[in-house]
Order: C-alpha cells, then structure tokens, then sequence
C-alpha cells in the first residue's frame, strides 16, 4: 500500500546557525508532516498554535481535524505539540524510550520544585506530567508502510518514521536532522540530551534514507545519497 505524504507546514529555527545568526531572529516551530496509509492519518509534530494549524492542514491536504487519527510526536518538547488541543479525538503517540526519558526528566524537576515549595513551578510540571502520561507507547508499525526510526540523542527518546518503497525511503526525522543544512554539513542541532547517540542517529539518518522531511525544514533530498 502506497503511503501518502504531505508536508503541512515548514518549520524554522529561532536563529540558523549556518546562516550567521545569533539570538533569537524569528518564532521557532517544528515542521508539520501528514502520513496517510489507508484509513489511518498520522499528523506528525503539530508545532504551529491550532489557530494556525488548522487552516493550513486545510490548504495543504484537504483535512480537516476529525479526519485525524493519530498524531505522533518525535519528542515531546512543548514547541512540538502547540496545536495538539486541535485533535481531541486523535491517538496521541510518542516513542517509549521519549515517554520514559522525559518523565523521568519531569519527576527529577518536581523534586527539586518541592524542596523550594516552587508551587507555580510545581503547577507547571505537573501539567506537563499529565500530557506525557496520556501519550501512548507508540507501537513498530503504526501502519502498513509506516515504521518506528529510532534516532535518540536530541532528546532521550528522539525518534522519527520511516517510510519504506521500491524506489526511495523516506524518513521524518524530527531534529535528528533539522535543516537541508544541517543535512549538507553533517551537523547537530544545539543544545542535545546526548551529543555522541545524536551524532550516531544522524549518520543512520543519511545512510538509510533518500528523501528526509527535516524538523525544521521542508523535504529534501540527501545530498548523498542523491548521486
């Protein structure tokens, strides 16, 4: 079966480090991707405010938020699922390793809030405990054609999706890759939970794919894999 992909929205970094700039020049977001296979729709990281985001899931697909069924987060930082109140009724998904990594994070935070008696603190990290406690596990395979990628470094459990076919592999890649520069230059997005395991997940990244929907940046070809 045939996997349909689409990229909704284009991210951005906050400043581009290959373009020489420093603090923060524009919003940061994450770059949105649709993947269809059959009934099942997977909209991945949904960085932009639901404001935003639903229009341009209209403009680039033709969907609408009830047609979503699942969405799947290749972290969990927060920029990454700013729209996810506009899906209540979708599978929310994230790797196990991210879940268990960043709630553990969390818990860590918490205690040292307690022992300040940080109570906004303590307010704010457990509601953040509470949306990572309702993501589900995400399985191998969401979907025929659709495949876990394990690329852990940028965060504990940093993973993307893999989409196998005859002619070329396509992986969304979160920022394991962030941009066709990062891509180009072989280099990490600042700052990484590991820097040796993020290096390690984007050297598999440019061996295993083709085509890669960078995390912030529209979809590319590697560079060397092209030729």
């Amino acid at each position: 079966m045939a996997v349909r992909v689409r990229v909704i929205s284009i991210g951005a970094m906050a400043a581009h480090p290959s373009w020489g700039e420093k603090g923060e020049v524009r919003p940061a977001h994450a770059t949105t991707t649709l993947l269809e296979s059959g009934n099942v729709r997977i909209l991945v990281d949904p960085s932009l405010p639901a404001q935003a985001l639903v229009p341009r899931l209209a403009e680039r697909s033709g969907r609408k938020p009830v047609d979503i069924t699942h969405v799947f987060l290749t972290g969990l930082h927060p920029m990454r699922r700013r729209g996810l109140g506009a899906f209540p009724h979708a599978t929310v998904l994230a790797s196990a390793a991210e879940i268990q990594g960043v709630r553990a994070q969390l818990r860590e935070r918490m205690q040292h809030a307690e022992q300040h008696r940080d109570e906004e603190v303590q307010h704010m990290l457990r509601q953040e405990l509470s949306l990572v406690d309702s993501c589900e596990e995400a399985p191998d395979k969401l979907a025929e054609g659709i495949d876990l990628f394990p690329l852990h470094g940028v965060s504990p459990g940093s993973t993307g999706l893999l989409v196998p076919a005859p002619g070329s592999t396509l992986l969304v890649a979160g920022d394991a890759v962030a941009t066709v520069e990062h891509l180009e230059e072989g280099k990490l997005i600042a700052p990484c939970f590991d820097m040796e395991q993020a290096r390690e997940s984007l050297s598999e990244a440019i061996e295993i794919a083709d085509l890669i929907v960078p995390g912030r940046d529209n979809l590319c070809a590697n560079p060397v894999r092209r030729f």
